[in-house]
């Protein structure tokens, strides 16, 4: 094909794309701009001056509890185990060796009575009743007529709760030796209820505090359109008190290719039908003061953030013509590598490669 033919072949392709770069970009830009058209000004929704509080806080993975027991007593019969402390008291003894007091089971399971009633006493893995009788038999061995009562001052061998507890993937939160209790989907109240209930089972008449530690699981996108570059996406924490100026704060402002059109995108249960679009009066919000547009963000809600449209045909018609470009480059350079590279024409052999200087006559 003549060289003439491949520069008009070239052209004629450049301007196609240019044509087809700015219609493509046109239906897009129209496409958002119907969602700007959409009054929903007037409805009766959470605003900068008018903010509501957020329903009962429903826990979710991977959410952080504080768990912490105010009430562990283990189920009776309770058997004692090392570490824990009795309470024994005992009348008609020795007045030189009274036993009144808190006595501590030592970590081999043994008591110690002291010297005047012969040293330590087993009493690990015993009930109080049973650890009651072993102490009173030992006792009237040197007070025939000794009296004792024996009672659990603190258990050591029982786990404690406290402290933070993650949310599983699964659902469920670790309470250790206790094992888990499925908390997902439950309020604050209703957590502090099943695992009391789960607790039930190992103690008596459990009682625990259950309180948010973090709040891990409650979010809210803010999405910039880079104008034909892709879109950044900025998943934020939710603390139940941001606005649309909070949410476009917290990413540094607009980006250098963002228009100010902007639009809450607000999810909604499937049978609701159609989307929920907040158009956003960007001007209005931060050069008026006004409130009427800046929305309280809610947990899943979608800040969209929509580019310039002449940054957008720019990026769409570098991105097209880009291989043109490279296809011209590379047609310049071959001709000109066959001018200079080509068969000598004045009869210095055949296929001679011949510098452009020795053919210039030089």
């Amino acid at each position: 094909m003549p060289r003439q033919s491949i520069w008009k072949s070239l052209a004629l392709g450049a301007v196609c794309v240019v044509l087809a770069a700015s219609m493509g970009c046109h239906g897009h830009m129209k496409e958002h701009k119907d969602y700007s058209h959409h009054n929903v000004a007037d409805v009766p929704v959470p605003k900068e001056l008018n903010k509501v509080t957020l329903p009962p806080y429903v826990i979710e993975t991977p959410d952080i509890l504080l768990i912490d027991a105010i009430r562990i007593i283990p189920l009776p019969p309770y058997r004692v185990e090392p570490l824990d402390v009795l309470s024994i008291s005992a009348t008609n003894v020795f007045e030189s060796a009274p036993i009144q007091g808190m006595y501590p089971v030592d970590p081999d399971g043994t008591l110690n009575l002291g010297p005047a009633y012969g040293g330590t006493v087993r009493v690990n893995d015993m009930t109080t009743d049973e650890i009651r009788k072993i102490i009173e038999t030992r006792v009237r061995t040197f007070a025939k007529n000794a009296e004792v009562t024996v009672s659990l001052a603190q258990s050591r061998g029982v786990q404690q709760i406290a402290g933070q507890h993650i949310i599983r993937p699964d659902g469920t939160v670790g309470l250790g030796s206790y094992g888990a209790v499925y908390v997902a989907g439950m309020t604050l109240a209703q957590a502090k209820m099943a695992i009391e209930a789960h607790l039930s089972r190992y103690l008596y008449r459990p009682e625990v505090s259950v309180d948010i530690y973090a709040f891990n699981s409650k979010f809210y996108y803010v999405i910039t359109d880079m104008a034909g570059a892709g879109e950044q996406v900025a998943r934020l924490p939710h603390t139940g008190n941001e606005t649309v100026l909070d949410a476009v704060a917290n990413i540094g402002g607009l980006s250098s290719v963002s228009s100010k059109k902007l639009w809450i995108a607000r999810p909604a249960p499937t049978e609701c039908g159609g989307d929920q679009i907040l158009p956003v009066d960007w001007k209005g919000i931060t050069r008026r003061g006004q409130v009427m547009t800046n929305y309280q963000v809610l947990p899943g809600d979608r800040v969209y953030i929509l580019s310039q449209p002449i940054t957008k045909i720019d990026t769409y018609l570098a991105r097209m013509l880009s291989p043109i470009n490279r296809l011209m480059g590379a047609a310049i350079l071959g001709g000109s590598m066959a001018q200079i590279f080509g068969p000598n024409q004045g009869g210095n052999g055949g296929g001679a490669i011949v510098s452009p200087v020795i053919g210039a006559g030089f």
